[in-house]
C-alpha cells in the first residue's frame, strides 16, 4: 500500500483525499476525505478570469489541506485542475499560489482526461458485481462542465461539454449578481436548451444509449440521492451505491427548480454552497437520464478523487 494525497481542483469545490492505495487491487483505504465550496469559477463564463475573491476562498482551502496532508504523512500528492481553471485568461496567478502552498504544480487536465479519472475512480468497485450490466455510462456533472465516459473494464468513448451547475445558473438564472428565486419557466427552459444541445453534441463521439448501467457522480447527483432517501443530513456511506430512479428524480428536480431559496436552505442535506445551484445540476442529471432512457441512476461517492488517488500510486511525483 502506498500513502497518497488527492486533490481535485473544480469550478464549484475543492477536495482533498487522503488514502492507502493498491492499484493492482483496486483497494482504496481512506485516511482523510473532505470538500469545500471555494466557487473559483464564479464569473469565470462571463469574465474569462478567475476573481480574486475566488483565488482567495481556494488558497485558504489549500492551506488547510497542506496541514493535512502533512499530518499523515503522504509519500506522493497529486494535484488535478478542471474547468474553470481550463477556462481562465489568469491560470497562472493560480497555479503560482497552489505551488507556494503544496509545493507541486497543478496539473489542468483535458476534458477526455477528467472523464478517464472519473471511470477509474467510479468503476474499479463496480466491475465485478453480477448485478450490473456493462457496458457503463459515468456521468460526472461538475460545476463548469460535464464528462460522459462509455467503457467496459477500461473506457471505450468519453467527452467533456461545457455545461454544468454553475455555469448554468450564472448563465441562466444570474441577473444582476441575484440569483432568480424561483426560476421563471423561460429561464428554465434556456437551462434545458442548453443541456440537449451539450447532449447532442457529447452523442456525436459517446455511444450514450449503448450503455446498459447508468453510474451518476458529484455534488449534484449524490445532493439528489440524499434529498430521494429523505436523509437527515448528508451520509455518505448511505448514498454510496444508492439508486435513485427515473420518476424521483424528474420530482425532485421539478420541486428544486420551482423553490425558493429559503425552501432549499431548508432541506436538511443540502450543502449551503449548493443551494443556488441544485437546480441546474438535478436538470442536467434528469435530461441524461430522458436522453438515454435509463431507469434508475446507481449513485457513487468514489469519482475523479479516488481516480486520482490511483493515479499517484501509480506513477510517483
Amino acid at each position: 500500500m502506498t500513502r497518497v494525497a488527492a486533490v481535485d481542483c473544480g469550478t464549484n469545490s475543492i477536495r482533498l483525499l487522503v488514502a492507502d492505495a493498491n492499484p493492482e487491487t483496486g483497494e482504496l483505504v481512506d485516511l482523510d476525505r473532505r470538500m469545500t465550496i471555494v466557487r473559483l469559477g464564479q464569473d469565470v463564463d462571463r469574465t474569462g478570469r478567475l476573481a480574486p475573491e475566488a483565488l482567495a476562498r481556494t488558497f485558504a482551502a489549500c492551506r488547510e489541506y497542506a496541514e493535512v496532508i502533512k499530518e499523515h504523512g503522504a509519500e506522493r500528492l497529486r494535484f488535478m485542475a478542471t474547468s474553470a481553471s481550463r477556462d481562465a485568461e489568469n491560470r497562472d496567478e493560480f497555479v503560482r499560489g497552489v505551488v507556494e502552498i503544496l509545493g507541486v504544480e497543478p496539473e489542468v487536465i483535458t476534458g477526455d482526461q477528467e472523464a478517464e479519472f472519473s471511470f477509474m475512480g467510479a468503476t474499479r468497485e463496480l466491475t465485478g458485481r453480477d448485478d450490473l450490466t456493462r457496458p457503463f455510462l459515468v456521468v460526472d456533472i461538475g460545476g463548469g462542465s460535464t464528462e460522459f465516459v462509455v467503457g467496459d473494464d477500461h473506457v471505450r468513448a468519453a467527452r467533456s461539454v461545457d455545461v454544468g451547475c454553475v455555469r448554468m445558473t450564472e448563465r441562466h438564472l444570474v441577473r444582476d449578481g441575484v440569483v432568480s428565486d424561483p426560476p421563471t419557466e423561460g429561464q428554465i427552459a434556456a437551462i434545458r436548451a442548453d443541456i440537449e444541445a451539450a447532449l447532442d453534441l457529447a452523442e456525436e463521439t459517446v455511444p450514450l444509449r449503448e450503455a446498459h448501467t447508468l453510474v451518476g457522480l458529484a455534488g449534484s447527483v449524490t445532493t439528489v440521492s440524499a434529498i430521494a432517501q429523505e436523509l437527515p443530513e448528508y451520509d455518505s456511506a448511505v448514498i454510496h451505491h444508492s439508486r435513485v430512479s427515473r420518476d424521483r428524480v424528474r420530482e425532485i428536480t421539478e420541486a428544486l427548480l420551482h423553490a425558493t431559496h429559503a425552501e432549499r436552505s431548508a432541506i436538511p442535506s443540502l450543502h449551503p454552497g449548493r443551494v443556488d445551484v441544485i437546480g441546474a445540476g438535478a436538470l442536467v442529471l434528469l435530461a441524461v437520464m430522458e436522453r438515454i432512457g435509463a431507469r434508475e441512476v446507481v449513485v457513487s461517492e468514489h469519482d475523479i478523487l479516488d481516480g486520482i488517488a490511483y493515479y499517484a500510486a501509480e506513477s510517483p511525483s
